[in-house]
């Protein structure tokens, strides 16, 4: 009896030849490696893993990971990447998009994957500008943001992706920061582990069209104060020493000030397989609330969600035995058919 055993690889394994074609400084590349760095750490047989994409920057993606991918077109990643997934559920199928991309034109296909919950691990870059197309605004731009399409700022209201994606009842959502290197890392190996669709936004920064897009969070001097990291089990607490926190009063998330009789206790403990969306979409729209820290780290976490293309195997296996097989040419056949003669 032979026992199987796991590849060993390193993360030069996942690098290929191709010339890569960001801009220097862009976070994409930190991104990449990143990911690069996990794969090596699976155990997963590279030819296992595929990469699909859309259009955009973040979208050149399959070239640079040296595994099976494919580069579809604009915010059509989540569709193709279904149809891989289905007749393929063996492989671990990523997705790589951006807000433009999966947002806007892609909308539809991210909503439906989600509620689905087919099992990929979708990485969504969210710089806030369209940057391949040289600097418009896009679904997640704030509101007044002055662009090459939004000369005089736009008036649109900015999506929160990760309220969306609380709205189509993904099973795992998280949020993480290009340069957050080791809580990034984190983030993915939790995500590669889940059983059903991952959705993880990261916060990256475009050097050149939309530079210093989140550097509110990730300047040295603010990240204590202006983030506050999520971990199971644990109470919300954020400030450069420890001195804040977040509770629930009634309905309402309220920051407060540790001491003076509010302490640990008092605050919300951080619950990501709490099975009501309510609590992870009031964690998704802190961000967006005067005063409060943004959120990182898992903010929902379902387990035991049927996967999509569990089902519908199980759904073919029954047909099939109760059916059989089919013939597929009988079937082409069936029905009203022409005969097209010269």
């Amino acid at each position: 009896m032979t026992t199987a055993t796991l590849p060993v690889y390193t993360k030069k394994d996942f690098q290929t030849d191709q010339e890569i074609r960001w801009c220097p400084g862009c976070g994409d590349y930190a991104i990449l490696a990143a990911v690069q760095a996990v794969f090596a750490e699976l155990g997963v047989p590279r030819e296992k893993f595929v990469f699909i994409s859309g259009i955009g920057c973040s979208s050149r993606f399959p070239y640079y990971m040296n595994t099976f991918g494919f580069h579809t077109i604009h915010g059509r990643a989540p569709a193709i990447a279904t149809g891989v997934k289905l007749i393929r559920p063996d492989l671990d199928v990523w997705v790589a998009t951006g807000d433009g991309d999966s947002l806007s034109i892609g909308g539809n296909h991210t909503i439906h994957m989600l509620r689905r919950n087919v099992g990929l691990k979708v990485l969504m870059f969210n710089n806030k500008i369209y940057g391949l197309t040289k600097g418009q605004y896009s679904p997640t731009s704030e509101v007044g943001k002055k662009a090459k399409s939004t000369p005089f700022g736009s008036v649109d209201r900015p999506f929160s992706p990760l309220s969306l994606a609380l709205g189509s009842e993904a099973t795992f959502i998280a949020r993480s920061v290009d340069v957050f290197q080791q809580h990034l890392k984190e983030t993915l190996r939790k995500a590669a582990a889940h059983q059903g669709s991952a959705y993880i936004e990261i916060l990256q920064n475009c050097n050149i069209f939309n530079d210093g897009a989140w550097e509110t969070i990730t300047e040295k001097e603010a990240r204590s104060e202006q983030v506050v990291q999520l971990e199971h089990g644990k109470p919300l607490i954020f400030g450069k020493n420890r001195d804040k926190g977040i509770r629930l009063v009634g309905l309402d998330l309220e920051v407060v000030a540790l001491g003076s009789g509010t302490g640990e206790k008092d605050l919300l403990v951080h619950d990501e397989h709490n099975p009501n969306p309510v609590y992870a979409f009031a964690l998704s729209r802190m961000d967006s609330m005067p005063g409060f820290p943004t959120p990182i780290g898992v903010l929902r976490a379902l387990q035991g969600v049927p996967r999509y293309e569990d089902l519908i195997q199980q759904q073919i296996r029954e047909v099939q035995a109760r059916k059989g097989k089919g013939d597929l040419a009988k079937l082409l056949r069936a029905g009203d058919t022409w005969e097209v003669k010269a």
